[in-house]
């Protein structure tokens, strides 16, 4: 398959990157949707002038007659309720409140009110290179990621598959990822890569790492110094910093003096998690990513240094990791409540309505086969209420930023997801928590809100360009299967 080509310079990607950052849109309704967009934009015309809009501070929404369900036990859900927001901040939920003078008001009626799900474990760089291996395992994605393509990414083509990957979420209902950016050539690859997490308005957590294999800087772990400074002077803001670190006493020791989080990929390494444990060198600023092959004793120490963890539904089984299954009762039989996470979309979708699916079921076999084989600490099976828990407040606190996201609960910032229950595969709604678990799709996701800005409206993202898209992704696509000599194959086995 052939590829229209066109170069965008690096130069004119990131001429007007500032602009774009920070400057969410007003929460947009589709009468302001015809906004001209303007002609001289890093991102080649992908994100229109409504996506970069800056609103007004104390903007309030309304979002009228929903079904709200807060994940907050003191807010409590609603059968029929509002969600006050004001700037980025959720004020009030209740079942019915009055609108402020000037609020914009969503006729929430017919959908199910949710915070927006959290991937606590996304390898956002790889967005070019969606569906390459769906039957592949961990030695295909070895050998067509960090052995193959990354090798020849650009600082463009990290900003182009974080921006595919973030945009992606959003219109998933994802609105945290956690980016675990394990391609840092250069400095300025870790640039673009935080750059596109600025620009597309998710909230992120981006996660520097090194790569894997191939020639680079060296310039990691040392700069995340400077992109702290250049980046990340505030804590106020949506894209936030951290390390993507192998369990390394130095590495751990820069990323504290730093005062950064540390995410780390786990799939067994019992003795070396001890020792770490044993020198008190696990604490709650550790994050795990698949937990697979972790014996009884890390996983009290884990649960014991208050670390937090996440479980990937899909990947250890289409990967084959560790025992293949995912660790989602390990952590439960141990008092830990995972998040999930998406991992990559190198094989299967961005999705977190699968992933609670799949470990929802696989949970349920699981412990159904112990009872019925005669084991008397079969586990209890799990509730709908708990899985969404695990993709809405165990993410929130994966990314350590429960103080900010995973409820709705007043004072949090407005991360939050409609979904639609009068669309044909849910309609009559039933079960609130039951539809949005073990029901809903993509297709459902009705409005997306990030930090008090809509960014997905009644179906449709909000002032994307999609042809402008399609053109961006396909360069960069191109480009990536050209320098490794790879020869588009859609049927390939």
């Amino acid at each position: 398959m052939n590829f229209h080509t066109r170069r965008i310079s690096r130069r004119s990607l990131f001429k007007t990157g500032a602009a774009l950052a920070v400057a969410a849109a007003v929460p947009l309704l589709p009468r302001e949707a015809a906004v001209q967009r303007p002609q001289n934009v890093e991102d080649a015309g992908t994100l229109e002038r409504v996506w970069r809009q800056n609103g007004a501070p104390n903007q309030s929404i309304l979002l009228k007659g929903g079904t709200v369900v807060s994940m907050d036990p003191k807010v409590g859900d609603f059968v029929k309720g509002d969600v006050l927001i004001q700037g980025k901040k959720i004020t009030a939920v209740a079942a019915e409140l009055k609108a402020p003078p000037q609020a914009q008001v969503i006729d929430a009626s017919n959908t199910i009110v949710i915070p927006g799900f959290v991937d606590a474990h996304r390898h956002s760089w790889e967005g070019q290179l969606r569906r390459i291996i769906p039957n592949g395992a961990i030695n295909a994605y070895m050998a067509t990621t960090h052995q193959g393509f990354a090798r020849h990414y650009r600082p463009h083509d990290m900003y182009v598959g974080n921006l595919i990957t973030a945009l992606g979420c959003i219109d998933a209902g994802i609105t945290c990822i956690i980016d675990n950016s394990h391609n840092s050539r250069t400095p300025a690859h870790s640039d673009a890569a935080i750059q596109a997490l600025f620009d597309s308005g998710i909230r992120g957590v981006h996660a520097s790492g090194a790569p894997q294999a191939g020639d680079w800087d060296k310039q990691w772990p040392q700069d995340l110094g400077r992109l702290q400074k250049q980046f990340f002077a505030s804590d106020d803001q949506l894209v936030t910093l951290r390390m993507f670190s192998g369990l390394n006493r130095e590495s751990f020791a820069f990323a504290r003096r730093l005062g950064l989080r540390i995410t780390t990929e786990s799939n067994g390494g019992s003795q070396v998690m001890t020792e770490f444990f044993t020198a008190k060198l696990l604490g709650p600023d550790n994050t795990y990513n698949h937990c697979n092959g972790w014996s009884d004793d890390v996983w009290k120490q884990v649960r014991d240094s208050g670390g937090t963890v996440n479980v990937c539904a899909r990947s250890d089984p289409q990967y084959g990791l560790g025992e293949g299954i995912p660790a989602f009762q390990k952590a439960l039989d141990h008092g830990v409540r995972p998040a999930f996470s998406i991992d990559n979309e190198t094989s299967y979708g961005t999705d977190m309505f699968t992933e609670m699916r799949v470990a929802f079921n696989i949970q349920r076999a699981m412990a159904t086969y112990r009872k019925a084989n005669g084991d008397t600490n079969a586990p209890p099976i799990v509730s709908v209420r708990d899985v969404l828990e695990c993709a809405t407040v165990s993410g929130a606190a994966n990314a350590g930023l429960p103080g900010k996201c995973g409820t709705l609960t007043p004072g949090k910032e407005a991360d939050i997801v409609m979904i639609r229950t009068d669309d044909i595969n849910l309609y009559p709604s039933n079960h609130a928590i039951g539809t949005v678990v073990a029901a809903a799709d993509v297709r459902n996701i009705d409005t997306v809100i990030i930090g008090g800005k809509v960014r997905k409206f009644r179906g449709k993202l909000v002032g994307i360009n999609m042809e402008k898209f399609r053109q961006l992704a396909d360069e960069s696509r191109n480009y990536l299967f050209g320098k490794a000599g790879y020869k588009l194959d859609i049927f390939s086995s």
